[in-house]
Protein backbone atom coordinates (compact mmCIF):
# COMPACT_ATOMS: atom_id res chain seq x y z
CA UNK A 1 0.00 0.00 0.00
CA UNK A 2 1.36 3.63 -0.92
CA UNK A 3 1.43 6.71 0.74
CA UNK A 4 -2.17 8.95 0.36
CA UNK A 5 -0.64 11.75 -1.92
CA UNK A 6 -2.61 14.31 -2.65
CA UNK A 7 -0.59 16.54 -4.73
CA UNK A 8 2.70 18.83 -4.86
CA UNK A 9 2.02 22.17 -2.21
CA UNK A 10 5.10 24.10 -3.18
CA UNK A 11 8.79 23.85 -4.70
CA UNK A 12 12.15 25.33 -2.77
CA UNK A 13 14.43 27.87 -4.95
CA UNK A 14 17.45 28.70 -3.86
CA UNK A 15 18.66 32.31 -4.30
CA UNK A 16 21.12 34.92 -3.09
CA UNK A 17 18.96 38.40 -3.20
CA UNK A 18 15.46 38.41 -2.50
CA UNK A 19 15.19 41.58 -4.01
CA UNK A 20 16.68 40.63 -7.30
CA UNK A 21 14.66 37.43 -6.87
CA UNK A 22 11.34 39.09 -6.65
CA UNK A 23 12.02 41.27 -9.59
CA UNK A 24 12.68 38.35 -11.78
CA UNK A 25 9.51 35.93 -10.11
CA UNK A 26 7.12 38.84 -9.25
CA UNK A 27 7.49 41.68 -11.69
CA UNK A 28 8.97 39.64 -14.60
CA UNK A 29 7.04 36.42 -14.20
CA UNK A 30 4.31 37.60 -13.08
CA UNK A 31 4.10 35.49 -10.43
CA UNK A 32 1.89 36.78 -7.23
CA UNK A 33 3.30 36.99 -4.60
CA UNK A 34 2.19 35.71 -0.79
CA UNK A 35 2.42 36.21 2.49
CA UNK A 36 5.56 33.79 4.45
CA UNK A 37 4.66 32.94 7.88
CA UNK A 38 5.89 35.64 10.72
CA UNK A 39 8.20 32.76 12.36
CA UNK A 40 10.14 32.66 9.02
CA UNK A 41 12.88 34.71 10.31
CA UNK A 42 15.43 33.56 7.59
CA UNK A 43 15.29 35.94 4.06
CA UNK A 44 13.10 34.76 1.23
CA UNK A 45 9.82 35.35 -0.47
CA UNK A 46 6.86 32.92 -1.51
CA UNK A 47 5.04 33.03 -4.83
CA UNK A 48 1.61 31.48 -6.25
CA UNK A 49 2.08 29.51 -9.48
CA UNK A 50 -1.47 28.08 -9.97
CA UNK A 51 -2.30 25.65 -7.46
CA UNK A 52 1.48 25.28 -6.40
CA UNK A 53 3.67 27.46 -4.17
CA UNK A 54 7.00 28.75 -5.17
CA UNK A 55 9.05 29.04 -2.13
CA UNK A 56 12.07 31.22 -2.69
CA UNK A 57 15.01 31.11 0.18
CA UNK A 58 17.90 32.84 0.74
CA UNK A 59 21.73 31.49 1.19
CA UNK A 60 24.51 33.42 0.62
CA UNK A 61 26.15 31.48 -2.02
CA UNK A 62 24.07 30.22 -5.26
CA UNK A 63 23.81 26.30 -6.10
CA UNK A 64 25.90 24.85 -8.46
CA UNK A 65 24.36 25.05 -12.22
CA UNK A 66 23.02 21.91 -12.52
CA UNK A 67 19.52 20.05 -14.55
CA UNK A 68 17.33 19.88 -11.39
CA UNK A 69 14.17 22.47 -12.66
CA UNK A 70 10.69 22.86 -12.11
CA UNK A 71 7.99 23.44 -15.25
CA UNK A 72 5.53 25.99 -15.62
CA UNK A 73 2.88 25.52 -18.11
CA UNK A 74 1.86 28.80 -20.31
CA UNK A 75 -0.75 28.98 -22.79
CA UNK A 76 1.20 30.49 -25.48
CA UNK A 77 5.13 28.74 -25.29
CA UNK A 78 6.45 30.66 -28.74
CA UNK A 79 5.19 33.85 -26.97
CA UNK A 80 6.79 33.25 -23.87
CA UNK A 81 10.19 32.13 -25.48
CA UNK A 82 10.21 35.47 -27.62
CA UNK A 83 9.38 37.34 -24.21
CA UNK A 84 12.21 35.59 -22.16
CA UNK A 85 14.62 36.26 -25.09
CA UNK A 86 13.67 39.76 -25.38
CA UNK A 87 14.60 40.66 -22.43
CA UNK A 88 17.92 39.52 -22.51
CA UNK A 89 17.34 35.33 -20.97
CA UNK A 90 19.05 33.02 -22.52
CA UNK A 91 16.31 30.39 -23.76
CA UNK A 92 16.90 27.37 -25.29
CA UNK A 93 14.32 24.56 -26.81
CA UNK A 94 15.17 21.35 -25.64
CA UNK A 95 15.08 18.75 -28.57
CA UNK A 96 13.87 15.85 -27.08
CA UNK A 97 10.22 15.82 -28.05
CA UNK A 98 7.20 15.12 -25.88
CA UNK A 99 4.29 14.37 -28.44
CA UNK A 100 1.72 17.41 -28.58
CA UNK A 101 4.35 19.11 -25.92
CA UNK A 102 6.64 22.15 -27.14
CA UNK A 103 9.44 23.38 -24.55
CA UNK A 104 12.11 25.53 -23.45
CA UNK A 105 14.97 26.23 -20.73
CA UNK A 106 15.72 29.25 -18.80
CA UNK A 107 17.63 30.21 -16.07
CA UNK A 108 16.70 32.61 -13.12
CA UNK A 109 19.69 35.30 -11.62
CA UNK A 110 20.94 32.94 -9.88
CA UNK A 111 21.29 30.24 -12.42
CA UNK A 112 18.28 28.17 -11.00
CA UNK A 113 16.86 26.28 -14.26
CA UNK A 114 13.18 26.48 -15.10
CA UNK A 115 11.43 25.00 -18.00
CA UNK A 116 8.35 26.18 -20.02
CA UNK A 117 6.19 24.05 -21.56
CA UNK A 118 2.68 24.54 -23.78
CA UNK A 119 0.94 23.02 -26.40
CA UNK A 120 2.67 22.74 -29.85
CA UNK A 121 -1.04 22.92 -31.19
CA UNK A 122 -1.90 26.18 -29.42
CA UNK A 123 0.56 28.16 -30.94
CA UNK A 124 0.53 26.69 -34.96
CA UNK A 125 3.75 25.67 -36.71
CA UNK A 126 7.11 25.66 -33.88
CA UNK A 127 9.61 25.07 -36.27
CA UNK A 128 11.02 28.47 -37.15
CA UNK A 129 11.18 28.56 -33.06
CA UNK A 130 13.53 25.50 -32.91
CA UNK A 131 16.69 27.03 -34.58
CA UNK A 132 18.55 26.74 -31.21
CA UNK A 133 17.27 22.90 -29.68
CA UNK A 134 19.25 22.14 -26.71
CA UNK A 135 20.39 18.76 -24.89
CA UNK A 136 21.69 17.44 -21.67
CA UNK A 137 24.79 18.02 -23.14
CA UNK A 138 24.76 21.45 -23.96
CA UNK A 139 27.86 23.64 -23.36
CA UNK A 140 25.33 26.23 -22.19
CA UNK A 141 24.36 24.07 -19.64
CA UNK A 142 20.55 24.88 -20.17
Amino acid sequence: MGLAIEGVDHVTVQITDVARARRFYGDFLGLEETPRPASFDFPGAWYKAGNIMIHLVGQTEPDALSRRHFCLRVSNVFETYRIVEAAGYEAKWDQRKIPGIERFFTRDPDGNRIEFQGSAEAAGNSEKFRDNSVSLSSSSGL
